[in-house]
C-alpha cells in the first residue's frame, strides 16, 4: 500500500536550495546572463564548473558507487528549481539529467563517472522537442560508424560527447570533436539548439536506444516542471515587487484591484503548479504512479510558466520592453520550455490513456 508523499521540502533539501541560490546570487546576475546572450559563447562554464565541481551536483542522480552523490530526483528537482529562478545559462538539465538517466538506463559506469564529476559535458542527441515514448529519429550505423544528421539538439555546444541512436537500435557515445555541430537559431538563447552532422563518426554503443531515450525523457519532462516552476515563481515575485515601487496618482500601482485579481489568479496557478512539479519529482525518485504524474505536470507546467512571463511583461510595462529587463529572458524560457520533451497537449493525450479517460 503506498503512502501520501510529503510534497514539503526537508531540511536538507532546503539547505541545498539556500546554497544554490547563494551561489547563483553572487555568480549569475541577470545584466551577465544578458550579456552572455549576445556574444558567441551562451554557456556559463564556469558557473557550471562552480555547480558541478564545486557542489556535487552533476552526480545527483547517480550512485556513490559510480562517483555520484547517490541523491534523488528531488534533490534534482530542487536545483532545476533554482536555475529556472535565475535563467541560468548551464547545461544541468541536458547533462545532468538527460544524459546522465540515458548513461544509468544503459549501465556505462566509466562514462557516468565522468559526466557525474562535471568534467565531461554529455548531452543526449535527440530533439528537444521529442516527448517520452514518440518515435526516435536515428542515424545510420555502418561498421562502427555513424553517418546522418540530428537537428534541435540542446546544448550540443557545450557538450564533450554526443549519446546518438542509431538505426540499428542502439545508443552510441561519440566525442563532440568528430561531429559538426552548426547553431540553429533558437528563441530560448540561454539553451542554445544546434543541428548535429556525423559524417561517418567513429561510436561505441553503451547500450539499448530505445530503454535509454524512454528513460531519459521521462525524468527530463518531470524535472522540467521543476524549472518551470522556477520560472513562473520569480516572474510573480518581480512583478509583485515592481507594481509596489512603481506609482501613478500618487499610489502604488499594486493597489489597483484589478492588477490586484490577474496577480491573485497568476499566485493560485503557481501554487497548483508547485503541487504538480513536486509530485513529479517525488514519483521519480520513488517510481510510484511516475508516468501519470510527470505527465499531469507537463500537461499543467508550460501554460503556467507561460502566463506567468507574459504577465510579467505586461505588468512592468514600458520597462519590460527593454532588452536591458531580464523579463524577455524567463518569456523566451517559458515559451521554449512549452515545446521540450512534448507539449502540454501532447501530455494530455498521453494522461487519458493513462487513466483510461479518452475524449468522448
Amino acid at each position: 500500500m503506498s503512502t501520501q508523499p510529503d510534497l514539503l521540502h526537508s531540511e536538507e533539501e532546503e539547505a541545498l536550495r539556500a546554497a544554490v541560490r547563494d551561489l547563483l546570487t553572487d555568480h549569475c546576475d541577470a545584466a551577465g546572463v544578458i550579456a552572455r546572450t549576445e556574444s558567441d559563447a551562451p554557456h556559463d562554464l564556469a558557473l557550471w564548473k562552480l555547480l558541478a565541481d564545486g557542489m556535487g551536483l552533476a552526480g545527483l542522480l547517480v550512485p556513490e558507487a559510480q562517483g555520484g552523490q547517490g541523491a534523488t530526483h528531488r534533490e534534482a528537482a530542487v536545483v532545476l528549481e533554482e536555475l529556472g529562478r535565475a535563467v541560468a545559462p548551464v547545461p544541468y538539465l541536458t547533462s545532468a539529467v538527460v544524459a546522465t538517466e540515458a548513461l544509468l538506463a544503459s549501465g556505462d559506469e566509466e562514462l557516468l563517472g565522468r559526466l557525474a564529476s562535471g568534467r565531461t559535458i554529455g548531452a543526449l542527441a535527440v530533439g528537444l522537442h521529442t516527448a517520452p515514448g514518440a518515435p526516435l529519429r536515428t542515424v545510420r550505423a555502418a561498421d562502427g560508424t555513424l553517418h546522418g544528421e540530428l537537428t534541435g539538439i540542446a546544448d550540443a555546444a557545450a557538450a564533450d560527447v554526443l549519446l546518438v541512436p542509431a538505426d540499428d537500435g542502439g545508443l552510441y557515445a561519440v566525442a563532440a570533436d568528430a561531429v559538426t555541430v552548426t547553431p540553429q537559431t533558437s528563441l530560448d538563447l540561454t539553451r542554445p539548439l544546434a543541428t548535429v552532422t556525423l559524417d561517418g563518426a567513429p561510436g561505441r554503443r553503451v547500450g539499448d536506444a530505445e530503454q535509454a531515450v524512454r528513460r531519459a525523457l521521462r525524468a527530463a519532462a518531470g524535472l522540467l516542471a521543476a524549472e518551470q516552476l522556477g520560472v513562473a515563481e520569480k516572474s510573480l515575485t518581480d512583478t509583485v515587487r515592481y507594481l509596489k515601487e512603481r506609482k501613478q496618482f500618487n499610489r502604488p500601482v499594486g493597489g489597483f484591484q484589478a492588477l490586484k485579481h490577474r496577480l491573485a489568479q497568476l499566485w493560485l496557478e503557481v501554487v497548483n503548479l508547485r503541487a504538480a512539479a513536486r509530485a513529479a519529482a517525488d514519483a521519480l525518485a520513488t517510481g510510484e504512479d511516475t508516468d501519470v504524474l510527470v505527465a499531469v505536470a507537463q500537461a499543467y507546467a508550460a501554460p503556467v510558466a507561460v502566463h506567468a512571463a507574459e504577465e510579467a511583461l505586461q505588468l512592468h510595462a514600458g520597462i519590460g520592453m527593454t532588452w536591458e529587463h531580464p523579463v524577455h529572458l524567463y518569456l523566451k524560457r517559458a515559451k521554449a520550455d512549452s515545446i521540450a520533451y512534448g507539449t502540454a497537449g501532447a501530455h494530455r493525450t498521453t494522461l487519458a490513456g493513462l487513466v483510461d479517460l479518452q475524449a468522448p
